[in-house]
C-alpha cells in the first residue's frame, strides 16, 4: 500500500467510494480520520453547494480527502473552481471521460486527477492524457456499473498499467483478504462503498441501513435498458418496488422519444432525465428512508455488511484481515 498511501497522503490507501447522498461532510470526513481517504459525492450540487460541503468537511478533519465529479455536470468548471478555492488535493472524475480542457483546469489548480477506467483501452488513453491515478471498478460494485468483474478487469489491467499510475481497485471488496489478493497483484490501494454505508458516521436513514443488514450478495441486482436508444448505464441495487419504477420511467423516456425528434439533443435531454430519476429515487431512500419506492444503491459486497459500526474499527478490521493474509502467503 506504500505507493497509494503516498499518493493520497492518508495512513492506508482505502478510498471511500462517492455515494451520493450517503458520501457527505459526516462520513468523508470520519474516513478520513480513521486514516482512509474520504471522498465528497458532488453529484447534481451547484457550486455553491459543493462550496459549503467542502467547508463544513474540512472543519471536521484537517486530513486530505477528494471531491467527486461527474464529468457530464453542466458547470463542471465552476465545480472546478471551488475545489480550487477550497485547496481540495484530489479530484476524482466519474461518469466519462473528461470534457475538452478539464484536465488542464484542474492540474492548473495543484489537484491531483483520479479518474474511472472501466477498461484497458481507456485505461491507457486516460494515462496518455495525463491523468495521475484510475479506478478499476468492476459490476459488482453498488450503482452505476459496467460488464466486466472485478476479477477478471484486476487480472486484465493491473500487469498492463500498474507500473505507470497508482491504481485503485474497487467492486465487491468486503473484506481484507480481497484487499490484500488485489495489491498482491499490482494495485496501490482500493475503494470501498458499500461496507460504509452502514458506519456509524454514515447519515443514511436506519431504513436504509436496516435493508443493507438484511439483504444478502444475491438481492444487489443490476437493471436492464428497455429501449436501446436509450444507453442507459446499468445500476446495481437491491431489488425493491423501486426498480420496477426504474424499468417504468425509461419506457415512459423512450414514449416521448417516439413524439419527439432522435436527434443528440433530445436524446441527451432524455439521458439526463434518467439521470434526475436516480437522483431523485436515492434520495428518497437514504435521506426521507422509502425503501420500498426509493433506490436502494448497494453492491454485490452487501451481505457482508453484517452491522452498524464506526468507520474506524471497519478499516482496523479490513486492514488486520489483509495483514494475516499476506502474513500467511509470505509463512
Amino acid at each position: 500500500m506504500a505507493r497509494g498511501v503516498e499518493f493520497l497522503g492518508s495512513e492506508v490507501a482505502i478510498m471511500c467510494g462517492a455515494m451520493s447522498w450517503v458520501s457527505e461532510r459526516n462520513l468523508v470526513a470520519a474516513i478520513s480520520n480513521a486514516g482512509g481517504f474520504g471522498v465528497i459525492a458532488c453529484g447534481a450540487m451547484t457550486p455553491e453547494l459543493l462550496d459549503r460541503e467542502i467547508a463544513a468537511t474540512g472543519n471536521l478533519t484537517d486530513k486530505p480527502f477528494g471531491v467527486n465529479l461527474i464529468t457530464m455536470h453542466p458547470q463542471l468548471f465552476e465545480l472546478i473552481d471551488v475545489c480550487a478555492r477550497h485547496g481540495v488535493t484530489h479530484i476524482v472524475l466519474a461518469g466519462g471521460l473528461p470534457p475538452k480542457g478539464s484536465l488542464e483546469a484542474i492540474k492548473a489548480t495543484g489537484a491531483k486527477v483520479i479518474a474511472f477506467a472501466p477498461a484497458l483501452s481507456l485505461a491507457k488513453k486516460l494515462i496518455k492524457s495525463g491523468v495521475d491515478a484510475l479506478v478499476i471498478e468492476g459490476m459488482e460494485a453498488g450503482g452505476h456499473i459496467g460488464p466486466v468483474s472485478t476479477s477478471v478487469l484486476a487480472q486484465e489491467m493491473l500487469p498492463e498499467i500498474a507500473d505507470q499510475v497508482p491504481v485503485f481497485v474497487a467492486g465487491g471488496i468486503g473484506r481484507g483478504e480481497a484487499i490484500a489478493g488485489y495489491l498482491d497483484m499490482g494495485a496501490a490501494g482500493v475503494q470501498l462503498g458499500t461496507r460504509f454505508v452502514c458506519a456509524t458516521e454514515s447519515i443514511a436513514h436506519p431504513n436504509f441501513k436496516k435493508a443493507f443488514l438484511r439483504a444478502s450478495a444475491r438481492d444487489a441486482v443490476a437493471t436492464v435498458q428497455v429501449d436501446p436508444r436509450l444507453p442507459v448505464i446499468p445500476v446495481r441495487a437491491l431489488k425493491n418496488a423501486g426498480s420496477d419504477l426504474f424499468t417504468a420511467k425509461q419506457r415512459e423516456v423512450a414514449a416521448t422519444l417516439d413524439m419527439l425528434s432522435t436527434d443528440k439533443a433530445a436524446m441527451l435531454e432524455a439521458q439526463l432525465q434518467i439521470e434526475h430519476y436516480w437522483a431523485g429515487a436515492l434520495r428518497r431512500a437514504v435521506v426521507d428512508g422509502d425503501v420500498e419506492h426509493g433506490s436502494l444503491m448497494a453492491g454485490q459486497s452487501v451481505g457482508m455488511v453484517t452491522k452498524e459500526e464506526p468507520v474506524a474499527e471497519i478499516i482496523e478490521s479490513l486492514m488486520a484481515q489483509a495483514a494475516q493474509a499476506l502474513e500467511k502467503r509470505a509463512a
